[in-house]
């Protein structure tokens, strides 16, 4: 056991105005199992990279282990597995690789496969048990589950919970709560670093939320109270002041008396009234503004879509199928399956690509779709001239991301600059611009923080839209009330 002390760490990119770490210190202890959230774009992969030495910064991180980060590059995917393994930990032991590999159900045999053959959650696996097997090293695990399936979800978490020494950045609050004993946490002004997992973190920030809304509602009913009272007593002691100098005898002591109290009276107010503003001014610097988000999906009864016996094919090879459902009006469905299984190759099918099937397909004439698609790495450019070529509302769409956590400052860049996070939440508001019969997503949650999920869930139960969604987040899947069909 030993600890990483973060002092006062100051950093902020080249060009930049605005900090994104100020003075930020707290101690981590290397057994711990550690969860790491905030909004997207708060800094979480900056920071990793700074505990990495890649950037310059000011204050101080002392540690005596050895930062390992995932994912890491893979020079040739040609390689056999084995000799990728032993690449990235040369006093790799067979046995040591095989014993990990085990533990998360990989059959050994991948070893003698190419890397690039793996499936892409075998893949994932392999790169983190080959970081386990090295001696005092303290692993950053950065989003370990986007386009990772279901099952493979759950046994990473199963894994991670009988390790320790490491910090797991994801949003994924199934794998967080059944892996971790410790949250750090980007907040709006501060870093704070909590024990328990991510149920005990939310329990206890809503608590604090709900807490700091009550008390900065009493102050302001106390500040507004006292202001009152101040105008008050100044008016009086105004008023006495003049009857020292009206028509006829007057005791000029006695009225002065009275107006030294009066004042002292208004001077204690505003003593009062400056304390409380001050009180005031320290809540709700952390509080996360979920506002409710909106949505004008198109109605049309009965059934809109619907598949019969579907198969897809890439040359003679069968894809994905057979598989039957329909989806009506108002209802939703997660289509489940492990990666590989033909999930966005359907997807595609009905959004009309051509591909190579046979089985039958219905789609209810004069419906309009509204895709968001996996990937999102392709955007770029001025966020104006994508609202104009998609024909959406540009403010609208800027309101949107506003409410997802986007700051003003980040309506100004070239879209490649965002964060993944940052991309995937552009498609999404943009398809929320748009009002459909049925809304087509493919894995949106990836990347996508947290609170920004809570919010889009929300929006899914309030709104009810007509939904075909691939999301492996269980979490996700729970709240939003979907019905599952497997492939």
């Amino acid at each position: 056991m030993s600890l990483i002390n973060v002092k006062n760490l100051t950093f902020s990119y080249d060009g930049s105005f605005d900090n994104i770490f100020e003075n930020v210190s707290f101690c981590i202890d290397t057994d711990y199992k550690l969860g790491f959230i905030g909004r997207n774009g708060r800094g979480k992969t900056t920071f990793l990279n700074l505990l990495l030495g890649k950037y310059e910064y000011s204050g101080k991180i002392e540690s005596s282990v050895e930062f390992e980060y995932f994912p890491y590059e893979i020079k040739n995917g040609s390689d056999l597995t084995i000799d990728i393994a032993c690449e990235k930990n040369p006093g790799l032991e067979y046995w040591q690789i095989a014993k990990e590999l085990g533990r998360l159900g990989v059959p050994e045999d991948v070893l003698y496969r190419p890397f690039k053959t793996l499936s892409h959650g075998e893949q994932v696996k392999v790169m983190i048990a080959v970081l386990f097997t090295k001696e005092n090293s303290f692993l950053l695990i950065d989003e370990p589950t986007n386009h990772l399936d279901a099952a493979g979800r759950k046994s990473l978490a199963g894994y991670l919970n009988s390790k320790k020494g490491f910090i797991l950045v994801s949003h994924d609050r199934d794998l967080i709560d059944g892996c971790a004993d410790h949250i750090l946490s980007i907040n709006r002004a501060n870093i704070e670093l909590q024990r328990g997992n991510f149920s005990t973190w939310s329990e206890n920030f809503e608590r604090r939320q709900a807490f700091e809304f009550a008390e900065n509602d009493r102050l302001q009913k106390d500040i507004e109270r006292l202001n009152r009272a101040s105008k008050r007593t100044g008016a009086w002691s105004d008023r006495i002041e003049k009857t020292k100098f009206g028509a006829g005898p007057v005791d000029r002591g006695f009225i002065g008396h009275r107006s030294a109290k009066m004042m002292q009276r208004s001077k204690a107010i505003e003593r009062r009234r400056g304390a409380a503003i001050e009180e005031k001014r320290a809540l709700l610097k952390n509080t996360e503004h979920a506002e409710a988000l909106k949505l004008d999906p198109l109605s049309a009864g009965g059934t809109l879509l619907e598949m019969k016996d579907m198969q897809i094919f890439i040359g003679d090879k069968m894809i994905c199928g057979p598989v039957s459902f329909s989806l009506r009006s108002g209802e939703r469905l997660i289509l489940s399956g492990s990666n590989g299984s033909g999930k966005s190759s359907l997807l595609k099918l009905i959004l009309g690509d051509d591909m190579r099937h046979s089985g039958t397909i219905y789609r209810k004439s004069g419906i309009m779709i509204s895709y968001v698609p996996q990937d999102a790495s392709g955007l770029s450019g001025d966020m104006s001239e994508y609202a104009k070529d998609r024909g959406i509302d540009e403010s609208r769409l800027k309101t949107i991301l506003r409410k997802l956590g986007f700051e003003r400052a980040q309506f100004e860049k070239d879209m490649s600059a965002l964060s993944e996070g940052q991309k995937k939440k552009v498609l999404i508001a943009a398809s929320l611009c748009e009002s459909a019969h049925i809304y087509i997503w493919d894995e949106p949650m990836n990347y996508v923080d947290i609170i920004s999920r809570m919010q889009i869930e929300e929006l899914i139960r309030e709104y009810s839209p007509t939904m075909l969604l691939v999301e492996h987040d269980a979490a996700f899947r729970r709240a939003i009330g979907a019905e599952t069909v497997s492939l």
